[in-house]
């Protein structure tokens, strides 16, 4: 009773301060330009894969439909926490309200999780488009891919509106510091003043669910797709599935192995500077990557994309 009555008398955060990459002005200044550069391209990438994917009807088909929806989901999910990483290099520590706060914590769940979601979905498809040929026009039909792509951003919304709404009802008095450059749950954590363990258990119960059940699917699904390579008489059939495949392990394997060691715990993390390091690479590199993995190395986008340019 003492303890609730002296909470209700302490002053609740209205805001916090992003401490960023907290280093020399000079350096700050090159992060800066790198981390923007990085970002326009980006957005170019990602809006170049779409308005192929739109308007060349050779690209409607199921692997690109999901690679479209991705290219949306980068570029919401880099503007998500790009914005406030600049903002922070370019001023200092960047003071964020509790409320925008917040905001961009539920965005930056929802988009992680409909990545998950997301990749799961791809790795299904390249499943049944190798293992399963004869019955891809029909397991992949258009009415199936739509249901995978809105359970993906339904789904997302869902788990980031019980997340955010559990770490929004904690209790804030001091210090309001977050070591990190966007608002994130394990620095949210480390600053709440009341009882988390509920919330914390919340968290990683979703984080198993979310990351590992949809790692569990896109293995399997890549391990069912390199035992039927091996199969495959043809050499050359081989090499083009076997490195199409490894294209999307490796994505696969970069954003789960960062997203698995920072989120998959079930206590507050103390090594916020290595989690800052990680969270760059699932927030920036990744979005720009994938672009270049998936599509722009693909023969059927270099078509389209030489005929929209005039090339010959």
């Amino acid at each position: 009773m003492e303890t609730s009555h002296e909470l209700t008398n302490m002053t609740r955060v209205h805001q916090f301060v992003l401490l960023g990459f907290p280093t020399r002005l000079e350096i700050r200044d090159a992060l800066f330009v790198i981390f923007l550069t990085l970002y326009l391209l980006t957005l170019l990438e990602n809006t170049l894969i779409i308005y192929l994917i739109c308007s060349h009807s050779e690209l409607h088909k199921p692997m690109y439909f999901f690679l479209g929806n991705l290219s949306c989901l980068e570029m919401c999910y880099v503007s998500v926490t790009m914005p406030t990483l600049l903002v922070g290099l370019w001023t200092g520590p960047y003071h964020i309200s509790f409320v925008t706060c917040m905001t961009q914590l539920f965005f930056f769940v929802s988009l992680i999780c409909t990545e998950c979601t997301l990749l799961a979905s791809m790795a299904y498809d390249r499943y049944v488009a190798i293992c399963r040929p004869l019955h891809y026009p029909l397991l992949m039909r258009p009415q199936i891919c739509l249901g995978l792509a809105l359970s993906s951003w339904l789904g997302g919304l869902l788990v980031s509106a019980i997340k955010t709404k559990c770490i929004a009802s904690l209790t804030y008095c001091g210090p309001n510091i977050l070591n990190q450059f966007f608002c994130d749950v394990s620095p949210l954590l480390n600053l709440s003043c009341t009882h988390v363990a509920l919330t914390e258990l919340v968290d990683f119960i979703s984080a198993i669910v979310i990351f590992c059940g949809t790692l569990l699917v896109a293995l399997a699904s890549y391990s069912a797709i390199g035992m039927a390579v091996l199969r495959m008489p043809s050499a050359a059939a081989r090499r083009k599935a076997f490195s199409t495949c490894a294209s999307h392990l490796v994505v696969v394997g970069i954003f789960y192995s960062a997203a698995l060691f920072i989120y998959c715990r079930p206590s507050r993390i103390k090594s916020m500077d290595l989690n800052k390091v990680l969270s760059v690479i699932y927030t920036v590199v990744t979005p720009l990557c994938n672009p270049i993995i998936y599509c722009l190395r693909n023969k059927e986008v270099h078509a389209v994309l030489r005929k929209t340019l005039h090339w010959p």
